[in-house]
C-alpha cells in the first residue's frame, strides 16, 4: 500500500515514552537506586547485544525469501525492531540522565530521603493501618510491592518527614493523615 494512504503522526518515531511510566519533572536528573541502574543497564545491554541481532537476522533471512509484502517474518520481525530500537533510544535517555545515588552515602538518616524505607501509619474511618514503602526511582517504581517513585504524591509528602511526623496527603479519597512510624536505609 502506498504510504499516502496510511495514517502517521509525525512523532510516531520520536515517542520513545512506555506507557505508565511518568515523565520526570522538568530540569530534574533521574535519580535511581544502584540496583534500579544495573538493571536498565542490564536491560540496554541484552537489547542490543541479544535480541536486536537476532531479530536483524530474522529479518535478513526473511528478505531473502522474496515477496516483501506478505511474508510474516519479514513484516513481524520490522515491527519487533522498531519497538526494539525505541525501547533502546528509550533507555539511553535515561541512563544518560540517569544520577545513582547511593543510600550508604546518606549523612541525614533520620529523615525521609531518596532510598529510605519508611513505615507509615494511615488514619480512616475504618482504623489505622500502617504499609512500608521504598523510595526510588521512576524507572524502578513497582507500587505492587511497596516501592514508590519520588516523585508520587506520597513520596513527595513524605520527604524530609521524620519519625512521628504526620503529614498530609492529597489523595484521591481525599486529604488523608499520614504519620511516619519508622525510617530506614538498607
Amino acid at each position: 500500500m502506498n504510504k499516502a494512504f496510511v495514517k502517521e503522526t509525525a512523532n510516531d518515531e520520536d515517542d520513545d515514552e512506555p506507557v505508565g511510566v511518568p515523565a520526570l519533572p522538568a530540569g530534574t536528573k533521574n535519580y535511581m537506586t544502584p540496583a534500579g541502574h544495573a538493571a536498565l543497564r542490564e536491560e540496554f545491554e541484552r537489547l542490543v547485544k541479544v535480541e536486536r541481532p537476532h531479530i536483524v537476522q530474522v529479518v535478513s533471512w526473511a528478505a531473502g525469501n522474496g515477496d516483501r509484502s506478505e511474508n510474516g517474518d519479514y513484516i513481524y520481525g520490522k515491527k519487533k525492531l522498531r519497538e526494539i530500537d525505541r525501547r533502546l533510544r528509550y533507555l539511553t535517555k535515561r541512563l544518560d540522565n540517569a544520577e545513582v545515588v547511593d543510600v550508604a552515602l546518606q549523612a541525614n538518616l533520620e529523615q525521609v530521603f531518596f532510598g529510605a524505607t519508611v513505615t507509615v501509619s494511615f488514619q480512616d474511618a475504618a482504623g489505622a493501618s500502617e504499609a512500608s514503602y521504598h523510595i526510588v526511582g521512576v524507572d524502578e517504581a513497582d507500587p505492587a510491592a511497596g516501592e514508590i517513585s519520588w516523585i508520587s504524591p506520597l513520596a513527595r509528602a513524605l520527604l524530609k518527614a521524620r519519625a512521628g511526623d504526620v503529614v498530609r496527603l492529597q489523595s484521591p479519597l481525599g486529604l488523608r493523615e499520614v504519620e511516619v512510624v519508622e525510617i530506614r536505609y538498607e
